[in-house]
């Protein structure tokens, strides 16, 4: 990904999962091993690393993630400029192909990239805020299941903002907080059985809408008033 990258700097970012944090700091000391700037985000979501790409300057980012996959999973999911996905495509087979040829130079001590921790989280709520006018805002109640994932501390991010803002907008969390053990079940909506939560939210407190995020909130699912699933 250095060599792929031609050593510029790149944003890093890591799920809830247990092995998440380790993952993580070992990519970023290879990276840094490489030459490259490191900048760490901390614990994030993937639509973060996408943000901090897309519009800090950065021409790439990894975040550390299996997304709605079982807790013993992990893996990383690869951003290029313009936050655009590496796949098979758009750059996943060069990589692979640098990583196999194993010809790496050795660490130059010198030319050791720098590691930076930088919190966008602000930032970030900033840029989602500025898709809408709060003025424009009519009374709305949302339950958001988070599955315990890494979209709960933006979750609260948010709600923090919308109250600041005087909006009329009530969020009501359903797992929040973020656990790498996933007591609540794998936060995977694409699965019926880890939906009942948020549907039930729905009818019990009479909300207008549901939300239900994987485990980096790259993807979600809908629930109309009426519990319908999008």
């Amino acid at each position: 990904m250095a060599n792929f990258s031609n050593r510029k700097p790149l944003w890093l970012g890591g799920d809830v999962r247990l092995t998440s944090e380790t993952l993580k700091l070992a990519l970023a000391k290879g990276l840094q091993d490489a030459g490259v700037d490191v900048l760490d985000i901390g614990m994030s979501g993937t639509e973060e690393i996408y943000f901090a790409t897309f519009h800090l300057g950065v021409d790439g980012g990894i975040e550390v993630t299996a997304s709605h996959n079982p807790m013993d999973y992990n893996g990383m999911k690869l951003v290029r400029e313009g936050a655009r996905p590496i796949s098979g495509d758009t750059g996943l087979r060069d990589v692979q192909r640098l990583a196999e040829a194993n010809d790496f130079p050795p660490v130059d001590e010198t030319k050791r990239g720098r590691y930076q921790q930088i919190n966008l989280r602000d930032a970030y709520v900033d840029h989602l805020f500025g898709y809408i006018n709060v003025k424009n805002l009519t009374p709305l109640k949302l339950v958001i299941n988070s599955g315990n994932g890494a979209a709960g501390p933006v979750v609260d991010a948010i709600e923090a903002r919308f109250k600041a803002l005087g909006a009329p907008v009530e969020l009501i969390k359903v797992h929040n907080t973020p656990d790498g053990n996933f007591p609540n079940g794998i936060p995977n909506p694409l699965l019926p059985e880890c939906r009942d939560d948020t549907r039930n939210a729905v009818i019990k407190h009479g909300a207008d809408m549901g939300i239900a995020f994987d485990g980096d909130f790259d993807r979600c699912f809908l629930f109309d008033e009426k519990r319908a699933v999008y």
